[in-house]
């Protein structure tokens, strides 16, 4: 880890997925594995609770890339990727702070997982159905600058957040979901990280 800290001084983009195995992260492996180059997590025969794979690596400000998809024949089928989040002890599959939301009519969303457990921010449904690819790879950009959350869905901006509520965490670990009361299977790749400068912040 100490490399990846020196690199991330210079807002270099970092691979956080080697493509070959969960070297960094960490996670229920029965739910978790290594797929034809991908990150993948749950199962068509059905995923009972939620689950997340954590990277180690605790960032504040940054800008996180990545591609996923999303497959599934039955319930809540959806997932996300967690950021400025933490891990809970009850129940200890679940984890609290921002996900980019994935699925089930929420993509390119912004929500409060088990904190306000409320959508914070999300695009237009007209907006989503033009720009999100079902059953197929999607590229995914989250922004964090201070209070400051973009994200963006193949390109298109679907979320501008200022947080406004005093005591909101401004660190954490990044995470992968994948939801609970489905069948579903998401598969993340081409995952980076640059961790923004203390001079660039706003």
């Amino acid at each position: 880890m100490a490399a990846l800290a020196t690199s991330f001084l210079r807002a270099e983009e970092l691979p956080l997925f080697n493509g070959k195995d969960l070297t960094g992260w960490e996670g229920d492996t029965k739910v978790w594995r290594v797929e034809d180059g991908a990150i993948v997590g749950g199962s068509l025969d059905g995923n009972p609770q939620n689950e997340f794979l954590a990277f180690r690596e605790r960032v504040g400000d940054f800008v996180l890339k990545f591609e996923y998809k999303l497959t599934g024949t039955e319930g809540f089928i959806n997932g996300g990727v967690q950021f400025r989040s933490e891990r809970i002890k009850d129940p200890a599959n679940e984890m609290r702070g921002y996900q980019a939301d994935i699925g089930a009519g929420y993509s390119g969303a912004l929500y409060d997982e088990s904190r306000r457990n409320k959508m914070l921010a999300q695009p237009a449904p007209e907006l989503l159905e033009k720009t999100e690819k079902k059953d197929d790879w999607n590229s995914c950009e989250v922004r964090v600058e201070g209070k400051h959350i973009q994200l963006f869905l193949n390109g298109v901006k679907t979320v501008d957040f200022t947080e406004t509520e005093a005591g909101i965490e401004e660190d954490g670990l990044i995470a992968l979901q994948i939801h609970g009361n489905c069948k579903a299977v998401i598969a993340f790749r081409n995952l980076t990280l640059t961790k923004l400068p203390a001079e660039k912040k706003k």
